[in-house]
């Protein structure tokens, strides 16, 4: 079991990445497999391909830019839940490599899938405060956040998996603490009135 532990690792980071940013972390996958850097199951060879790069690329550069456009940042957080759930899923997949189907597929679909929604359902909540806020202006810091945030996780989780994990924990732990402060606040002030 111990020879599944690194590629369900990697396949859970990456997911999580996708929570960041849905096309980002594949562009990297891609990226990876097409230079020979990052072996990819059979089924899913065609992520490293040139047409899936040069796809990969124009959504990643559509998908960056259009979170920093007022209203269309939040209107985006509602088709990104569902797709960072199937990205998270497909990403998970493809790196876990010899790993038996029946484990492949249950952990790409229930940590790979749960963490990439997770992780895009809780930036969605901050932004939608943010919005409530700021009127907008602060979503551009969440925006380069949750960018970073894509990059560097899915960087470690080709280089150091662990580090990668350990970092999406600790961001879950923080957002979730956050959250929690967002909502008592809220529930405080509602109280009040």
């Amino acid at each position: 079991m111990s020879d599944f532990a690194l590629p369900i690792v990697l396949g859970i980071a990456l997911a999580a990445a996708t929570g960041f940013r849905v096309f980002l972390p594949m562009l990297v996958v891609s990226t990876a497999a097409y230079t020979g850097h990052l072996s990819l199951d059979n089924s899913f060879a065609w992520l490293g391909t040139p047409a899936a790069l040069i796809m990969l690329s124009a959504a990643a550069v559509a998908e960056i830019l259009a979170y920093y456009i007022p209203v269309i940042d939040n209107l985006l957080d509602s088709l990104a839940t569902p797709a960072a759930f199937i990205a998270g899923t497909v990403v998970s997949a493809a790196v876990m490599t010899d790993v038996p189907p029946m484990v492949k597929w249950t952990a790409a679909v229930i940590a790979g899938g749960g963490i990439a929604g997770l992780t895009q359902g809780v930036t969605a909540i901050l932004r939608a405060h943010s919005t409530a806020w700021t009127g907008g202006l602060g979503n551009s810091v969440i925006a380069t956040a949750e960018l970073g945030g894509a990059l560097l996780i899915s960087f470690l989780a080709l280089t150091i998996p662990a580090a990668a994990i350990a970092l999406v924990i600790l961001f879950l732990w923080l957002a979730i603490r956050l959250l929690h402060r967002l909502f008592r606040g809220s529930h405080s002030r509602n109280s009040q009135k």
